[in-house]
């Protein structure tokens, strides 16, 4: 039960007569009966009774106090009904169109948030998983080449890449992995320093499942906790660290480009490696999808380099790496464990690279 309160709205009707509309006061109903009609009483000021009966339309001349005519009521009751409809559109949810949508989300005044789907649903977390993954690497490479770099300057004792050819190597192959110019001058000067540590490069090799064995390339300015960071890494995920040697006789040491472009002409490729005395090289498919690697001798890395410059692919990458001589193939289960070992070792800082002799 509803209690409704009491309320009077003075109306004028003539000089003496007062009418004032007066709801039931303190009546309980059930929620759902429509509240009592209102009765019209009416004060008579010379016989002092009250009458009480329905309200009935009356006229009168008040400009201010309108009649309850029922065009009137009726009136009031359609401009109410709108003021209410214009007052909640503002608190409703309406679909928004791409078109009409904001850069801040939102559609004029008034309309809900939409997001677009370019941030919604599983599509969106693998954007964004990728574009992590990408970050990563770029900031792994950037990394690697920085320690390269101070190894450089401290091996050929010279920060002037004219006079110190190990270290106008490793810049040229930094560029070509697009590392920042201020990058490659801080390092430099880096190595100018007292406090820069001194790098090395070391090897470790390891079996994974299935057949599979792997070459780790560390650079790291501590080979104690190199060692054990990658020896605990291998260990967990229950792979085996090989004694040193026992991997890498199936393993040769080659001079890597790599280019954007799913295919290279290798007629023309021959034609120029011939000119620049290459002796042999090998085109394959890259690690990712619309990409070619070729595979040279170390010495005729920058050769090779510079020879697929100037056909056309500006975005190469040369680095060194081991190609396996006897590649295996795993079950899909030993490939996903051999790579979860793979993808926790890139993790580490001091690791350089991680090869295998997979092939799918």
């Amino acid at each position: 039960p509803q209690s409704l309160p009491s309320a009077q709205i003075p109306i004028a009707t003539s000089p003496t007569t007062a009418t004032a509309i007066t709801t039931n006061t303190n009546t309980s109903r059930p929620k759902n009966r429509p509240p009592p009609a209102a009765v019209l009483q009416v004060q008579d000021p010379s016989q002092n009774q009250t009458t009480v009966g329905p309200t009935q339309p009356q006229q009168h001349n008040n400009p201010i106090v309108p009649s309850l005519h029922p065009t009137n009521m009726k009136f009031i009751s359609i401009t109410t009904a709108a003021l209410l409809l214009a007052q909640t559109e503002a608190f409703s949810v309406s679909p928004s169109h791409p078109s009409q949508t904001s850069a801040a989300g939102t559609s004029g005044a008034g309309r809900a948030f939409s997001p677009s789907p370019l941030f919604m649903g599983r599509a969106a977390a693998v954007r964004a998983a990728t574009k992590s993954k990408t970050d990563a690497k770029k900031a792994k490479i950037n990394a690697v080449y920085g320690k390269k770099i101070i190894m450089a300057v401290k091996s050929g004792g010279s920060p002037d890449p004219n006079a110190n050819r190990g270290l106008a190597d490793v810049i040229k192959q930094a560029k070509a992995n697009n590392v920042p110019v201020d990058n490659i001058n801080r390092a430099i000067k880096r190595a100018s320093e007292a406090t820069a540590g001194d790098f090395s490069e070391s090897t470790f090799e390891a079996y994974g499942f299935g057949g599979a064995s792997m070459v780790i390339n560390v650079l790291s300015d501590n080979a104690n906790r190199a060692s054990a960071d990658v020896k605990s890494t291998v260990n967990k995920r229950s792979g085996k660290i090989a004694e040193q040697g026992s991997v890498l006789f199936m393993y040769d040491r080659k001079g890597k480009v790599e280019v954007a472009a799913p295919e290279i002409d290798e007629e023309a490729l021959l034609e120029l490696a011939i000119e620049a005395d290459i002796e042999d090289f090998a085109i394959v498919e890259g690690d990712e999808e619309g990409t070619s690697i070729v595979y040279i001798e170390p010495k005729d890395t920058a050769i090779m380099f510079d020879v697929l410059k100037g056909m056309g692919f500006e975005d190469a990458k040369l680095s060194l790496s081991w190609v396996t001589k006897a590649p295996v193939e795993c079950t899909d289960e030993d490939f996903d464990k051999n790579m979860e070992i793979i993808d926790a070792l890139e993790e580490l800082d001091d690791v350089d690279s991680v090869e295998h002799n997979m092939s799918n």
